[in-house]
């Protein structure tokens, strides 16, 4: 279960600033106009009253005011639902804020009225630190491996970028922002190597406090995370069960209504697949089981096209240490991915390495890349 403490806070502060909106020019948003075409090129569109107000609400954003209630009541719903009467419960997390989006626990996170209490804000900001470091934490193993840690700026540079609108209002954002940049501008004219005292860096601080064993995962007791699959999936049964049919989880020689996975996560998938609690019966382990195999198949395929270069024998290495770091203890156990294969990973990737070196040295200079095609 993970312990919240006043450094999370700290952090949040640090990294993202508060809530109010920033007027000064480092914070807004620059804009370039552009000359408009003559009046003779100029085709006038005339959209009816129920375009117009369609593209109004794809286009919309919601109120501050209209996130802020409905996250209110989200939470009083996981405190009604958990049997809790806040977040936290001698400093340890009691609810999964995993539903709730990036906007609103930045709104909870930076509250300055009565609206939210300092629990609820040290969880947000538990949340929101946990989900920055789960994006820097696969990518930053890699970069160990390969020594660019440019990369890493990449992900975090795209990761600031994915803010809300009042995060991205704020001061400390664009400082954020700026400072990735350097690191990421810096770390390319290094050759990769990850730069040094660059004020503001949060792939900087995310480095010191995982060298120290600081970084956070945020992740909720597995037991509880157990405990509300099941009552998720017992749903799932009084739902098929009210419309007359039986609840199953493998089409093939069964007929009925079908179990739906798909708003299980991976750690919630790995908790019915290990029987966390004795809990879960073999036909829910064995659907569970395959679910899982198949998201996991699936991310590495990914992984392994965003590397780069196919022809480079150390693109899958790369990709399986990737995937290892991506996942949490429990989905590694119940993948049964132990750190041999993490070990072995590094090892082929240090040997193709030592490979492709000792045959440039050989071609005096010469690509294997360029030698093959």
């Amino acid at each position: 279960m993970t312990t919240v403490n006043s450094s999370t806070t700290s952090y949040l502060n640090a990294a993202y600033g508060r809530a109010s909106a920033d007027t000064s020019s480092s914070a807004r948003t620059a804009t370039t106009s552009t000359q408009p075409p003559s009046s003779s090129a100029a085709t006038v569109v005339t959209l009816s009253a129920q375009a117009q107000a369609l593209l109004s609400s794809q286009n919309s954003v919601p109120e501050l005011s209209a996130v802020i209630a409905d996250t209110r009541a989200a939470l009083d719903k996981l405190y009604k639902d958990a049997g809790v009467s806040g977040p936290l419960d001698n400093g340890k997390l009691t609810v999964d804020l995993g539903g709730l989006d990036r906007r609103a626990l930045f709104a909870i996170a930076t509250s300055s009225d009565q609206t939210f209490t300092g629990d609820e804000q040290q969880a947000a900001a538990t949340e929101l630190r946990s989900r920055f470091d789960a994006v820097l934490s696969p990518q930053a193993a890699v970069a160990r491996l390969t020594g660019d840690w440019s990369k890493v700026y990449k992900a975090a540079i795209d990761y600031l970028q994915a803010a809300g609108p009042e995060e991205k209002a704020t001061a400390a954002w664009s400082a954020q922002l700026q400072a990735l940049q350097r690191g990421h501008d810096e770390s390319v004219k290094q050759n990769g190597a990850l730069p040094k005292g660059i004020a503001g860096d949060l792939v900087g601080d995310f480095v010191a406090r995982s060298d120290s064993g600081q970084s956070a995962d945020g992740l909720r007791d597995f037991g509880l995370v157990a405990k509300d699959v099941r009552t998720a999936l017992d749903q799932q049964y009084e739902a098929a069960e009210q419309n007359g049919k039986r609840l199953v989880f493998d089409r093939s020689g069964a007929t009925g209504q079908l179990a739906d996975l798909s708003g299980l996560n991976n750690r919630a998938l790995s908790a019915i697949s290990l029987n966390e609690g004795n809990q879960f019966s073999q036909e829910e382990i064995r659907a569970a089981k395959k679910e899982l195999d198949a998201r996991t198949r699936a991310s590495l395929l990914m992984t392994l096209k965003q590397s780069g270069d196919t022809a480079d024998p150390r693109g899958f290495s790369a990709g399986l240490v990737y995937q290892y770091s991506a996942m949490s203890a429990e989905e590694r156990q119940a993948l049964n991915w132990t750190s041999g294969v993490q070990d072995l990973a590094i090892k082929n990737y240090q040997m193709s390495s030592t490979l492709l070196s000792m045959f440039e040295q050989a071609t005096g200079g010469g690509s294997l890349f360029d030698y093959i095609k």
